[in-house]
């Protein structure tokens, strides 16, 4: 009797086990369909700091070349990989909004080019003012690229070297504990919520918050656990943003 009701405990722990290990590898990504939705509907990406894409994307790129250095748990590296295929998804929606909606056709580029008013290409000199603001999907692909082929060298030049892979995992969840504050800084400087979906922030500090207590169970790299409770903190300073700014006097909860 006893047995049976031991086997059944540890099944149901099993059972558990794989279902939080199912919702860290694709929780990450559920936040943004409200956004992703609310872009689609309204036509508008101004309200979404696409430099979210930018944090996550790095974030997660580094997260993968640590996970190859010191081998955490795997649904850890799966989240990654669905994460970086969710933020390219969003720059790729973004991508297309601003460019049906763009008034002047210049557009600028990864490469320092532009594309002037005739349609043809100007040679410029790159100007960091436009880092991340380029022109159309396939740049932020390209800096994708160019970043893990840098990673990749400069990770297994120094695999071996222990205080390196240290380092390179508090440098991936520094990125990640930062995943809010452009949009943090983008709605501090638009005096205004307007854009931004709130269930996308409710359900960011939901996930922060299962995510951290995964971290202190499953007693993983000190490294997450602080990311993790970073990010609640500049989630909750983005909820408070909700109240402070109203949203333009009403509170939009799509």
């Amino acid at each position: 009797m006893e047995q049976g009701s031991e086997e059944n405990m540890e099944s149901s722990w099993t059972l558990l086990s794989w279902l939080a290990s199912g919702v860290m590898v694709f929780g990450g990504a559920v936040p943004y369909i409200p956004q992703y939705q609310d872009i689609q509907r309204t036509n508008n990406a101004e309200g979404f700091s696409t430099r979210v894409c930018l944090v996550l994307l790095v974030a997660n790129i580094l997260r993968i070349f640590f996970w190859i250095g010191k081998q955490f748990e795997l649904p850890l590296l799966l989240q990654s990989v669905v994460m970086i295929l969710t933020m390219l998804a969003m720059l790729h929606l973004c991508c297309s909004i601003q460019s049906s909606n763009r008034v002047s056709s210049k557009q600028h580029h990864i490469t320092g080019a532009s594309l002037s008013l005739n349609q043809q290409w100007i040679l410029t000199d790159l100007d960091l003012r436009y880092f991340w603001s380029w022109g159309s999907f396939e740049d932020y692909l390209i800096f994708c690229f160019a970043f893990t082929l840098l990673c990749a060298f400069i990770t297994f030049l120094f695999l071996d070297w222990v205080l390196f892979v240290e380092a390179l995992g508090s440098l991936a969840v520094m990125f990640e504990a930062m995943l809010g504050m452009p949009q943090l800084l983008q709605n501090y400087n638009n005096r205004s919520t307007r854009g931004m979906s709130v269930k996308m922030v409710l359900l960011w500090t939901a996930g922060d918050i299962f995510k951290t207590t995964y971290f202190v169970i499953n007693e993983s790299p000190t490294q997450f656990v602080v990311c993790g409770a970073v990010q609640i903190l500049i989630d909750v300073a983005i909820l408070l943003q909700v109240g402070y700014y109203g949203q333009d006097t009403r509170i939009k909860l799509g």
